[in-house]
């Protein structure tokens, strides 16, 4: 896509954004404006890549002049555009992948039981948070609570601009070890939990046949008063070619819940599109983040060090609480990092 196209694709959405018809759909005005917003910062890295090719060449000409006085500034000049270049370079090739936005994460508590499920809500808590603090929207589709608040699996979406191209390298197993509250003779506990990052998909991104799938209602085994504990509003979704199964129960109709469980099935069935581009890819890549397996180990939480380490990259960072309360810019960073490289 070159700056024409772009300021096109601008002018296109400025202009629906401005339809009272479209004004009329919230859900349509958000999506919009993300799209919007992407595309204004995808035009001013186009165009500042444009500048810096016009200052190479005034580089260029001072480097080939006779004036050697300032010929070591032109070459730190010279250096510092091409630095600059291939940022903005490596920036718009991210975003020409085309990964989706948002994201589908299920979190499910693993081996350790009431600890591991505690440790599941405490992951979910630290998500919500960093999300919060990029401005990003969270909504909780389906969620399964243990004793002591905590979960046996939760299932939520976060909104939000590239949403997808930061958050996909936490798909996996995290693991916890610290002291219980319980535990009286002092010994630290092992226990897990595990991630799913799911694309979230629309419609268009991949259709569903109606004969490829089989719904079904039942009981919500939930909290949220008589309507949903005495009326079947949770809906359960087969999709018969690959045998993948949702349920959603979180909603108090069963149309709402339906929606919901036809998002996750089409995100489940998108990611595992991906999941299958990636593998075929993995070979010609010079460095990989993990294999995006569900089962991969990739992060301990260890409280008695307070240190938290990813072992794919093999870097660990301190303040365990600051990080669960939300402050994963470095983690995540230092990923997206490696992944660049």
């Amino acid at each position: 896509m070159d700056l024409n196209e772009l300021q096109q694709k601008k002018d296109e959405l400025q202009e629906k954004l401005g339809d009272p018809e479209v004004l009329k759909n919230a859900q349509k005005v958000k999506e919009l404006s993300i799209e919007f917003s992407k595309t204004e910062k995808q035009l001013s890295d186009y165009t500042r890549i444009a500048e810096i090719e016009k200052e190479l060449k005034e580089t260029e000409e001072i480097l080939t002049s006779s004036d050697e006085e300032i010929k070591p500034m032109a070459r730190s000049e010279k250096e510092e555009l091409l630095k600059e270049m291939e940022r903005l370079e490596k920036k718009i090739s991210g975003v020409e992948e085309n990964l989706p936005s948002n994201v589908i994460m299920e979190i499910r508590a693993g081996a350790g039981g009431t600890e591991a499920s505690l440790f599941a809500k405490e992951l979910f808590d630290m998500y919500s948070s960093f999300a919060k603090k990029k401005g990003w929207k969270t909504a909780l589709l389906d969620e399964s609570k243990s004793d002591l608040e905590g979960y046996k699996e939760v299932v939520f979406e976060i909104d939000g601009e590239n949403v997808y191209e930061l958050m996909r390298w936490e798909s996996g197993v995290h693991r916890v070890q610290r002291i219980p509250e319980t535990e009286k003779m002092g010994r630290v506990h092992t226990s897990t939990a595990s991630i799913a990052v799911l694309p979230k998909a629309k419609e268009v991104d991949l259709e569903i046949r109606p004969q490829d799938i089989k719904v079904e209602f039942f009981r919500s085994s939930g909290p949220g008063g008589q309507n949903v504990n005495k009326v079947e509003t949770a809906v359960r979704v087969y999709h018969l070619p690959t045998g993948v199964t949702v349920v959603s129960q979180e909603g108090r109709s069963q149309q709402k819940n339906r929606e919901r469980a036809m998002t996750i099935l089409r995100s489940k069935l998108l990611d595992a599109q991906i999941q299958a581009e990636a593998k075929k890819m993995a070979s010609a890549r010079k460095k990989q983040i993990g294999t995006g397996d569900r089962s991969e180990k990739i992060r301990t939480y260890n409280f008695p060090q307070d240190r938290v380490t990813d072992h794919r990259i093999k870097e660990s960072w301190h303040n365990l609480p600051g990080i669960l309360a939300g402050n994963l810019d470095d983690i995540v960073g230092a990923l997206n990092q490696q992944t660049q490289e």
